[in-house]
Parts: structure tokens; sequence; C-alpha cells
């Protein structure tokens, strides 16, 4: 097999090098990593860049608004980003990673024509209203009721942990459509709906993290009038449809950050030299086993891609195996890098320490690790289901 890269693609790689060292400094200076607003202004800028240069969407299929790149280029796109130090998509990312895939992959061509220009254009930014306090793990359980009035649904219910809900345009929402019963078990009747997040009757309380920012939000619904239109799939089939977000969410949402540990580990390893920490044998095994790790991550990350555009652009179970792994490959990361920084590691000035403490949510959220290991286990080893 041959793994060198072609003549096209290391032209791809010398464009988006060029393309990256002229547009990198046209940006504005970062902004507060805990004022949500502003990272949405920087994030929505950088987008809009990126769709103007041609790279917006660069592995989406044409059909939605992509440029349907190959899986390599894809891939090296993300190499060459992150290596140049250029944003993620920030406040962007439920629109460009989990619902923007979703509506490409599930919805009518209409909807393709409505929401996917403005989540590659940076204009609109997406929420995720999956969560809800009283389900915990067991998103199935989920009690948001939607009731059909006409050409609208009637929405009453409460959602928490949803991602970027102060600054966000839409949300992927997840509602129930027909109450749980003997003859309609949990995973029926749920249904998603993208709902404006300017709509009558709706309320959003931020929630402060552990490291002091508000990224997430409760939202309260009271009565929300969603268009019937802005259903994505058939009702009661929204248990299928939200596999499609997750299987996006935990199979090629990820990318990006397993290049950035990679480009942290190698700054880790620097910093155990200046400081005097390398000479700790235990510190350079363990910095020997996640460089090991976060190889093998990304190797798997490559498949998985790869896989994706095989089989039509929806990632497979793999992404439960990367998630799993991952969530607690970038927790064991910078548990080290607290050990390479010791009394520095509690200054929440240090871009690792806010790391570190973000880190502690990566084994929840996205489905926990629990669930994961389910996955894997019925759906991969073939294992039987829990009662």
């Amino acid at each position: 097999m041959d793994l060198t890269y072609t003549d096209e693609e290391e032209a791809f790689r010398a464009r988006l090098r060029e393309w990256l060292a002229v547009s990198l400094p046209k940006l504005p200076p970062k902004p507060d990593p805990l004022d949500w607003p502003a990272r949405r202004s920087y994030d929505t800028t950088w987008q809009r860049m990126l769709y103007d240069a041609g790279y917006a969407g660069l592995h989406w299929p044409e059909a939605a608004g992509g440029r349907g790149a190959t899986p390599t280029q894809h891939l090296i796109y993300l190499e060459e980003t992150e290596k140049a130090g250029a944003p993620y998509v920030g406040a962007n990312f439920v629109g460009l990673l989990h619902a923007g895939p979703t509506i490409a992959a599930e919805g009518t061509s209409e909807q393709r024509a409505r929401w996917l220009p403005p989540v590659l254009r940076g204009d609109e930014i997406w929420c995720q209203g999956f969560s809800e306090p009283d389900a915990g793990s067991d998103l199935a359980s989920l009690r948001t009721k939607a009731v059909r009035d006409g050409d609208d649904y009637v929405v009453t219910g409460s959602k928490i942990w949803t991602s970027h809900a102060e600054v966000a345009d839409w949300c992927e929402l997840l509602v129930r459509t027909e109450p749980i019963s003997a003859a309609v078990p949990k995973h029926r009747g749920i249904t998603w709906l993208a709902m404006p997040m300017d709509a009558p009757g709706i309320t959003v309380r931020p929630l402060r993290t552990l490291a002091g920012s508000a990224e997430f939000a409760e939202v309260f619904l009271d009565e929300v009038r969603v268009p019937a239109a802005n259903r994505v799939g058939a009702e009661n089939d929204g248990w299928r449809v939200t596999m499609v977000t997750l299987s996006f969410e935990r199979g090629t949402a990820f990318v990006g950050e397993v290049v950035a540990c990679r480009r942290t580990l190698s700054e880790l390893a620097a910093t155990a030299k200046r400081n005097g920490t390398w000479d700790d044998p235990a510190i350079r095994r363990q910095l020997g086993l996640l460089s090991a790790e976060f190889t093998a991550l990304w190797r798997l990350t490559q498949w998985n891609v790869s896989e994706s555009q095989r089989v039509g652009g929806v990632p497979g179970v793999g992404g439960s195996v990367f998630k799993l792994r991952y969530s607690h490959a970038r927790q064991e990361l910078y548990d080290t890098a607290a050990r390479v920084l010791g009394p520095d590691s509690l200054d929440l000035e240090r871009e690792w320490t806010l790391d570190r403490l973000s880190s502690l949510s990566y084994t929840i959220a996205a489905g926990t690790s629990q669930i994961q290991r389910n996955i894997v286990a019925e759906r991969i080893l073939g294992l039987p289901k829990g009662r």
C-alpha cells in the first residue's frame, strides 16, 4: 500500500500553507476566552475568511454546499491549520460539526438550502438542545414535549448543558411528540426540530463552569411555537436522526483537537526539559506513553474520516471507540501537565490550567464513557444488551 502523498495532495498542502501565512495576521486579537459574545464575533470572522477562500465545509459533499474534498485533503487541512495556530470552529462547532452534517444527511433540499450556507459563511450559530435535567445519560428519557397545532409544534420543557445557547441563532432540539407507554418505548416518539432562538417563550440562563466560562446554559421553553417545516426527518423518527448527529459528534467532531493535543504534548516535553522535570523518569515515561497514545488516536482518526467518506459521509460506531479513549487520554495529558508545571499548575492565567479543568467534562460530554462502553460492547463486540 502506498501511504505517501500524491503530487496533487502536496500541492493542496502548499496552497493552504501559503493562504494561512497571509490570512492569519489579518485576524483581530484573540478575545477573552470567557467572553463568548466576543468569541462568537472572532470565530465567525474566521469562518467567513475560510468561506471566501473556499476552505469552509471542505469535506462536506458538494450537494450540501461543501467542496467534496477527499479524506486525505481533510486531514491535511486539519494538520496544517492546527500547526499554523489557526482558530478551530469555536462557537460555531454545533453548526459545523453536528447540526450542519445532520441536515446535510437527513434534511430536505429546501432545508439544506436554508440552513447550510449560513453555517458555512459563519452568519448563524447553532446550539444543541439535547440533555435534560432529569434524563442524565439516558437521553431517550427526555420529557420536553411538542404538540402539533396546525403548521406548528408547541414546545414546553427545559434543556440543560445547551452549548452556546446564549449566542446562538438556532437550536438542534429533541422533543417528545408521543408519550412513553407500553406501546411506545422511550426511543420512539422523539422528533428532531430546528428551533429559532429568538422565538417567544424561550428563556436562557447561562451556567458558569469550573473554569469560569459560560459556554453552557439552561434553556426553558414555555409554549414555544416551532414551524413543522423545521422538522428534520419524520415525526417520531427523531431517535434515528439523533444517532446520525451523535455519530458526527463522537466520530469526527474531535479530530482537530487530537492535532492540538499532539502539539501540546510537544510543548509540554519542551517545558519539562527547561524546568528540570524531564529528569524524573516517571514523567519521561508518561510523556512517552502519551506520545504513543495520541499517535494511535491520530491513526484512528484517519481511519474514521476515511471510513465515513467511504460509507456516504456518516461516521460509524468506530467513533465511540475514538471518543472513549480520547476523552481519557486528554485528561491524562493535562494531569501530566500539572505534574510538569508543579505549583504553576494552580495559576488560572495559564492556558494548560484551564484546559485541565475543561478536560474533566470530556468523559461526560457527547455521551459518557459508560455509554460508549455499552455501544462498543453491543454494536462492535456483539455482546448482549444489559437489562
